[in-house]
């Protein structure tokens, strides 16, 4: 199996060293894991600096594959919180930053954060996730230094109604930019941790994504605890392969790798 999205105490919001997550991973059999903290500048909430000293950050990742390169993989990945405002300062720091693994995101829309509510004070559901989708959409049109977009339907963890508009009408227009360019999207299983009926995005999106001819996805559990990691893969699995896909990746330096999803559900079966 392979975690493609776990943060570790280089993120503000984890206090999971490391090596904790490492043990862990490596109890559950996993194959290999990459971790993605977080780069989110200019969050809106000033009590989270989501920033880290990305030397001593690569100097740890180095540590931990040679300490544990006989037992798992482990990938140097990091994940980008997206804003219009700061698309030029991530591009002058892949200027000067190799990962392994790339993911954007948004957190942040119309300067406001997701998680406080504050953004969806004054809209419709349907106001909301369209102004989400098409600020999402804006920044990948001028933004394309990333390996895959991460829980692309975030927006739905943070309304307490459903959406009538599933908005595929923009979701397409978003992948129609990404996919040429040989992007990716994730499956983030941490949607069953908050109480959603799906990983994020859910299948209705997965399938749209193929019917546009995607191929690159990865898995992820989103983890900020060793405890949540691999969360729900079995069943999350089941879901990419009733999307249609029949390969999950992983990255080296940039490049998707791409794996058997029946070879990785024998495994989670027997394990």
């Amino acid at each position: 199996m392979f975690d493609y999205h776990i943060h570790s105490d280089f993120s503000a919001d984890c206090d999971t060293p490391m090596e904790e997550t490492i043990e862990k991973a490596i109890s559950l059999g996993l194959e290999e894991i990459c971790f993605t903290d977080h780069i989110d500048y200019d969050y809106p909430d000033k009590d989270w600096v989501f920033e880290f000293d990305l030397n001593e950050y690569g100097k740890k990742i180095k540590k931990v594959q040679t300490k544990y390169r006989d037992k798992i993989i482990i990938k140097k990945g990091i994940e980008f919180g997206l804003q219009p405002h700061l698309l030029d300062r991530y591009k002058q720091l892949m200027r000067k930053e190799n990962f392994d693994f790339v993911i954007c995101s948004m957190h942040a829309v119309e300067g406001k954060d997701l998680h406080s509510g504050e953004f969806f004070a004054g809209k419709t559901v349907e106001e909301a996730y369209e102004v989400y989708y098409k600020e999402l959409l804006s920044c990948i049109k001028e933004y394309k230094d990333f390996s895959i977009l991460g829980h692309l339907d975030l927006v739905k963890r943070y309304t307490k109604e459903k959406s009538r508009d599933n908005f595929h009408d923009i979701t397409r227009e978003i992948f129609k930019e990404i996919i040429p360019a040989g992007k990716g999207i994730e499956l983030n299983t941490s949607g069953y941790r908050y109480g959603l009926e799906s990983g994020m995005p859910s299948l209705d999106i997965l399938q749209l994504y193929k019917e546009c001819g995607g191929e690159i996805i990865t898995i992820g559990s989103d983890s900020h605890r060793s405890e949540t990691l691999a969360y729900q893969f079995g069943r999350s699995l089941e879901q990419i392969q009733a999307a249609g896909f029949e390969y999950i990746a992983s990255f080296t330096e940039g490049e998707p790798e791409f794996h058997k999803i029946d070879r990785i559900m024998n495994k989670v079966k027997s394990s």
